[in-house]
């Protein structure tokens, strides 16, 4: 994983965007979605695997990386936003 790759990701409105859809699922009472996503992103995109993910769709030129579930699942996803509410505040 490289800081790099972490950061698109994290950047990615694609992957933001999904990330604030299980968020709307997960998250008990999230006044916005897409904020909880956005301030919890950088730790989400830190899950294990997910920067190498996106930084070898990237590299293989796949389009629109942060969108694709076979780059990171929707159930990755899941994980990694169920491992951040169990985390709590911080």
């Amino acid at each position: 994983m490289s800081y790099s790759s972490q950061a698109a990701l994290s950047g990615d409105q694609d992957f933001i965007s999904r990330v604030s859809a299980a968020a709307a699922v997960e998250v008990a009472q999230p006044a916005n979605p897409v904020t909880w996503a956005r301030e919890h992103i950088w730790r989400i995109a830190a899950a294990p695997g997910f920067a190498d993910a996106y930084e070898s769709a990237v590299v293989a030129e796949i389009p629109r990386p942060g969108n694709d579930p076979a780059v990171i699942s929707d159930g990755q996803i899941l994980s990694a936003v169920q491992a951040e509410i169990a985390a709590g505040p911080s």
